[in-house]
């Protein structure tokens, strides 16, 4: 009885370690896949030829023309869902001051916009909503497009090419994304992964609105906005001094971008698709 107890016993401790092991191979690869720098930087390499090779191209004229045109549809896509927030917010002031009440609907797409914004909501008011809209306004294309060639090197460099970065965005959680080769002893950041160039220049636009460093740069947008004046990468660069520890020589370097670059970003204008 003792003997054959036992057996028992040893036969379903036996299934059970080889059920665990069924469970552990099936399942835990398929959940780590879900998170975690070196699975994003795998899927990114399968996709990297998505980007077209703009360092391969024959003038630099041709590079700068296909850079422009592979990014700005992408640009243009984030602008106009900025605009449609903005005229949502646009549409919630009047509803107050006409002293209606929001339907659910609206409350949660409000929740949404002010999660996005990193903007806290304590109480409902034209002021508030005001302040909200510093925050959820347009950038300008050429500006983006400018500061996208130059923290990518047109597109080129090893961020952009297996990370999807085009704004030399950085993380801090160890594995987030690519360790830059130059990094200073005793520093930690990583330069952000993507999952696609979209998702690049979505995570950039929304740095720029929300981001405390990049304050002054939504102040000059609103002030602009105040003057009845459409806000112009020109005008708004200035607001990026914190965007380089270097600066005024940073913002000098874009300057001299946008200037030597106008015929192509004028081209670009002029080419870009309806919304």
């Amino acid at each position: 009885m003792k003997t054959g107890k036992l057996g028992r016993i040893t036969i379903v401790l036996g299934c059970v370690i080889i059920l665990f092991v069924v469970v552990r191979l099936i399942f835990i690869p398929s959940l780590s896949t879900k998170e975690g720098g070196s699975q994003k930087l795998t899927k990114n390499a399968t996709q990297a030829n998505k980007i077209p090779n703009f360092a391969d191209m024959a003038t630099i004229s041709e590079k700068k023309r296909a850079f422009f045109r592979y990014l700005n549809p992408l640009v243009h896509q984030q602008n106009a869902i900025i605009s449609d927030e903005r005229q949502f917010l646009f549409s919630i002031r009047t509803e107050l001051a006409q002293g209606r009440t929001l339907t659910t609907a609206e409350e949660f797409r409000l929740n949404q916009i002010t999660e996005k914004y990193q903007y806290t909501l304590r109480s409902l008011n034209q002021q508030t909503l005001n302040a909200l809209l510093i925050r959820v306004d347009i950038i300008p294309d050429p500006l983006v497009l400018i500061q996208a060639a130059k923290e990518s090197g047109w597109g080129s460099s090893r961020f952009a090419r297996e990370g999807f970065n085009f704004f030399g965005q950085w993380c801090y959680k160890k594995g987030c994304g690519l360790v830059p080769r130059s990094r200073s002893q005793g520093l930690s950041h990583e330069v952000a992964v993507f999952s696609s160039v979209e998702a690049s220049v979505a995570a950039y636009m929304r740095n720029l609105n929300s981001n405390a460093a990049y304050s002054l740069f939504r102040k000059i947008r609103a002030d602009l906005r105040e003057k009845g004046e459409t806000p112009i990468a020109d005008q708004l660069v200035y607001g990026l001094i914190n965007y380089s520890e270097r600066q005024q020589a940073y913002i000098n370097e874009l300057l001299s971008l946008l200037r030597h670059n106008k015929k192509y970003l004028v081209e670009n204008h002029e080419q870009k698709p309806a919304v």
